[in-house]
């Protein structure tokens, strides 16, 4: 093949990848200039204790009567709100069960808006509890039942809260919808926005090893005599 059918080819294909490598750059610029702690939707609330299970009492003997023959995969006592509870973990699912009388617990709106109350960090208007009928890319890693609860602040902070542990999964603001939105041109995953080996962003990694490897085909192809030229009278000229 001739060096210009490669100068031509080259030509397109570092247009193409220029215009991904001013992307990349914009996007990494922006997402370092964001700053972090507003992306993770500020001070979080420390991780609460989870205590050991009782040998036995009342509460427990009850919600173990509840679950019935099920078999329990996982179970804890932890603080919700202002109580312990049992989470207990079945083929079947998650279910709360208050730790003094052993009563199942029902996550509802009024409980998730307390939840979300409770974490959030300085005087707290809720202006919409809603449960989520599908994932979005604010919660595109955990699973259904969640609660979104939106606040009335500068952010447009909405929280997100289990419909089945109670616990808040995710807090999520302006910032780290800006942050998201330039990961998402970062690693080209248009999609879900979690993935950087899919094949588009392998096709450009393939399409640089080409684009330099083309580069240095045509330098070794292309005439030197203009330069030589140069370099020649250049030496004449500082000759004395």
């Amino acid at each position: 093949m001739k060096p210009l059918f490669f100068r031509r080819i080259h030509k397109w294909v570092g247009l193409i990848l220029g215009i991904q490598f001013l992307i990349w750059t914009i996007s990494g610029t922006a997402m370092a200039l964001i700053d972090h702690e507003q992306v993770s939707g500020g001070h979080a609330a420390p991780a609460p204790e989870v205590q050991p299970l009782p040998n036995s009492g009342s509460g427990w003997a009850k919600a173990l009567h509840s679950i019935g023959g099920a078999q329990i995969t996982a179970a804890a006592l932890r603080p919700l709100l202002d109580r312990n509870v049992f989470e207990v973990a079945t083929p079947g699912g998650v279910r709360l069960f208050d730790a003094a009388s052993g009563d199942p617990i029902v996550i509802d709106g009024n409980l998730v808006r307390r939840i979300a109350e409770a974490a959030y960090d300085g005087q707290p208007k809720v202006v919409r509890v809603v449960p989520l009928a599908e994932l979005t890319l604010a919660v595109r890693t955990h699973q259904l039942p969640i609660w979104r609860v939106d606040f009335a602040d500068e952010r447009n902070s909405s929280f997100y809260v289990s419909g089945s542990t109670g616990k808040l999964l995710e807090r999520r603001n302006d910032s780290w919808r800006a942050w998201d939105f330039f990961w998402m041109l970062h690693n080209m995953d248009y999609a879900n926005r979690t993935s950087f080996n899919h094949p588009l962003i392998v096709t450009i990694a393939f399409g640089t090893i080409w684009l330099a490897l083309t580069g240095f085909y045509l330098l070794f192809k292309a005439s030197w005599r203009r330069e030589a030229r140069w370099l020649r009278d250049g030496q004449q000229g500082r000759r004395p």
